[in-house]
C-alpha cells in the first residue's frame, strides 16, 4: 500500500472545511464522556472558522448536542449522529422524528450491556453503539447482537474503532456533507473533510464527487482519501499551518 502524502498547508484557500470529532480533533478515550476538550482546541477551532469566513463544520458519529456541548461558543455547523441531524447556527435543523423501532429495542440493549461487563452502550438519538476498548473478548458478541439487531429493526450497521453501531438508515457523513455544502458560505467552494475511522469514507467519497479531498487521520488503509496524517497531534499542528494559507 502506498503511503498517503501529508496534505500540502495551501490545501484550504478557497475550501470548505469538515472535521470528524474522536480521533481527530481529539484523542480516542477509554469511554466517549472522557475525552477532553482544552482551551487550546477551542481557540484553534475559533481561528479556523474566521480564517475560513464560516467555512467551517464539524461532522461526527456523535449527537449534535454532544458536539455542541464541546463548542458552546463556536456557531457553526454540525452534522450529528453520523449525518441523520443537522443543525446550523441561525437555528434551523433537520432530524427524523423519534423511532419506536429503537425505543423497542432498548431493554434488550440494557440486558446485554449488563450482561457483558466492560461493554459499554453509548445511547444515542438515533441509535445504539457497543463500544468493546475495555472488553476486547467481547467484540463477537457485540458484533452478533449489532447485526441482529440490524436485521429485526431494519437499522444501517456501522463498524468503527473497537466498536459497532446500530442507528437509522439512509443518511451519512457523506449526505451530511452534501447537505452543508449547500450552505451559500461553502456553495461553489471546495469541500476538504478530515477523518479517521471507517464511519468517515462515505465523507471522503462525497468530498470528492464534489471536487474536494478526503485526508484519513492515523495508520493507512485503503481509503477514498487522497491525503493522510499520522494522527491527532500532526492534524491539530497541520490545521494551525494551514490558516495562513486561507483565503
Amino acid at each position: 500500500m502506498t503511503p498517503l502524502p501529508p496534505p500540502p498547508p495551501a490545501l484550504l484557500h478557497d475550501a470548505s472545511l469538515f472535521l470528524d470529532f474522536d480521533g481527530t480533533l481529539v484523542e480516542l478515550a477509554a469511554t466517549p464522556t472522557a475525552v477532553v476538550v482544552d482551551s487550546a482546541l477551542t481557540d484553534l477551532m475559533a481561528a479556523l472558522d474566521s480564517a475560513l469566513g464560516g467555512r467551517l463544520a464539524i461532522v461526527s458519529g456523535r449527537s449534535v448536542e454532544h458536539i455542541r456541548g464541546y463548542f458552546a461558543d463556536l456557531a457553526i455547523p454540525v452534522g450529528g449522529s453520523h449525518g441523520v441531524e443537522l443543525s446550523w447556527p441561525d437555528g434551523r435543523t433537520t432530524a427524523p422524528p423519534a423511532s419506536a423501532a429503537l425505543a423497542a429495542l432498548a431493554a434488550r440493549v440494557d440486558r446485554f450491556e449488563a450482561d457483558h461487563p466492560g461493554v459499554l452502550i453509548e445511547t444515542k438519538p438515533f441509535g445504539f453503539a457497543f463500544h468493546y476498548r475495555q472488553a476486547p473478548e467481547a467484540e463477537a458478541a457485540c458484533h452478533a447482537i449489532a447485526e441482529a439487531l440490524a436485521r429485526e429493526a431494519d437499522l444501517h450497521l456501522q463498524p468503527g474503532k473497537m466498536m459497532i453501531e446500530v442507528r437509522l438508515s439512509g443518511a451519512d457523513k457523506g449526505t451530511a456533507i452534501a447537505a452543508l455544502m449547500q450552505d451559500p458560505k461553502m456553495a461553489g467552494t471546495r469541500p476538504i473533510f478530515i477523518g479517521d475511522d471507517l464511519t468517515d469514507e462515505p465523507g471522503f467519497v462525497a468530498a470528492a464527487r464534489l471536487g474536494g479531498i478526503g485526508i484519513l487521520v492515523g495508520p493507512e488503509r485503503p481509503t477514498a482519501a487522497t491525503y493522510g496524517l499520522a494522527g491527532v497531534t500532526e492534524t491539530l499542528a497541520w490545521l494551525k499551518s494551514a490558516i495562513g494559507g486561507t483565503g
